[in-house]
């Protein structure tokens, strides 16, 4: 069964960007925007679909959480050995996408990327709630092919054993984070007739950014 969208659209009218309002830093804007879409109540604003290519030459995206943003650029968590995990150690070249339909905007990053220090990792792993530390050692590896849900669900009852509730789970040596450092960052504001605000940010030699405006 096929499905037509053709005459389904909307016109986005919520909000304008100004290049020569926008400040220097575009960490400063990217804040700005996270609290507006948080006091707005997006749901998961912090979520992200992260695109990764490795040598296969073939890209692949999926949905991960934002957990810092930092002076660089951004901070997320992921089992290492996942296909993410793969295709990072192969290419460190990333893009990251923010959509936030509630506000008609999305946040364009793109980057490199690097795990960061294995006690930081730690440190936030610790913080995670006591079910979500024990499901992180279900995923050997994450993406790796399971026999059903119930080898699953038995390898994580039996691990509830060994760690239960109260009790230290250590920090799998397979998970940690990773920081995309911005190289490029995008902000996108939707208008009316399709003649939509694009301001590009751009990481210069120096360490400073140059601005432009993109046509829709």
């Amino acid at each position: 069964m096929s499905m037509d969208f053709s005459d389904q659209r909307l016109s986005y009218e919520k909000g304008q960007l100004d290049q020569q309002s926008v400040p220097a830093s575009p960490f400063e804007l990217l804040n700005a925007w996270m609290q507006q879409a948080i006091e707005e109540n997006v749901q998961e604003p912090y979520a992200m679909s992260l695109a990764t290519c490795g040598a296969d030459n073939k890209p692949s995206v999926r949905i991960v959480l934002l957990r810092e943003i930092t002076d660089k650029g951004i901070v997320f968590y992921t089992n290492y050995e996942s296909a993410k995990g793969q295709d990072i150690a192969e290419n460190p070249n990333v893009e990251a996408l923010f959509f936030w339909h509630k506000l008609e905007r999305q946040i364009r990053i793109s980057g490199s990327i690097a795990k960061i220090d294995a006690d930081k990792s730690a440190a936030y792993f610790q913080k995670r709630p006591h079910d979500s530390q024990v499901g992180a050692w279900v995923s050997q590896p994450q993406s790796g092919e399971v026999a059903n849900r119930d080898v699953m669900e038995q390898t994580f009852e039996q691990l509830k054993t060994d760690y239960p509730e109260g009790a230290a789970v250590p920090t799998p040596e397979f998970w940690g984070g990773y920081e995309i450092t911005v190289n490029e960052i995008e902000f996108w504001q939707g208008r009316a007739n399709r003649m939509h605000d694009r301001i590009v940010y751009h990481k210069e030699a120096d360490g400073s950014f140059s601005t432009k405006r993109l046509l829709p």
